[in-house]
């Protein structure tokens, strides 16, 4: 196995299928509202972007055509050698193998830092958190987008793949450390049928995900976000 940053807690899902993630990465926001809801709170035109979790990079090239720099860390070292490799002609872009409780960076140098999907789920992530705190400059703002398990079929599913999360205490955590938050209505529309499936089937435990399968018609189905923030 490649080597994996200390104290990374392993994906379940872009770790072992980087490739069915890379159809997941493709079909999610099309509409680019994830993007465009945090520009509206703090755009990254001419700033230094960190990308905590990157995984293969995908986002970072998008980050890239507006900020002054970007910063990808990602723990899993095969991944981080995508990353290097899809942004390999990008100059403003430099991608560390490092976890978000050990970012390899000087103190206030970053304005604008995002964790997508990067399992940022609330209670145990206090050492990412006082990371943040310390390598975000003043003006600066960070953004964590993900899944609100509260809310339609694909938190449902999730829920009852993973029966400890408990969506209460992740809210109680978010506001006693200080976080806003805001409800993000996405989407994912695929291609292919085969590749829906696929993406169903590394997101959720098997038999929930046929469950899903069954219950998914067509080519689209809704994803339930939240994004969470916090200016410094």
């Amino acid at each position: 196995m490649s080597r994996i940053a200390k104290g990374a807690i392993p994906s379940p899902n872009i770790w072992n299928s980087p490739q069915v993630y890379e159809l997941e990465n493709r079909a999610v926001d099309p509409d680019g509202a994830a993007n465009a809801a945090m520009w509206a709170l703090r755009p990254w035109r001419g700033a230094t972007v960190l990308d905590i979790g990157c995984g293969t990079g995908y986002h970072l090239p998008g980050f890239a055509a507006a900020a002054a720099r970007v910063i990808g860390v990602e723990p899993h070292g095969d991944l981080v050698a995508l990353a290097r490799r899809r942004c390999a002609e990008l100059a403003n872009v430099t991608v560390h193998a490092a976890a978000a409780q050990d970012l390899p960076l000087p103190d206030a140098s970053v304005d604008v830092a995002v964790a997508r999907w990067a399992y940022f789920f609330g209670p145990g992530s206090e050492p990412g958190l006082r990371e943040l705190s310390r390598v975000v400059r003043r003006g600066g703002t960070a953004f964590v987008v993900d899944l609100d398990a509260g809310r339609g079929s694909f938190g449902r599913w999730f829920s009852r793949t993973v029966p400890t999360y408990s969506a209460r205490r992740v809210e109680d955590f978010w506001q006693r450390h200080g976080w806003q938050r805001q409800p993000l209505d996405l989407r994912m529309v695929f291609e292919r049928r085969a590749d829906l499936e696929a993406v169903l089937r590394i997101e959720f435990a098997p038999r929930v995900a046929e469950q899903a399968i069954a219950e998914t018609p067509g080519l689209e189905l809704a994803y339930p976000n939240v994004l969470r923030w916090r200016h410094f």
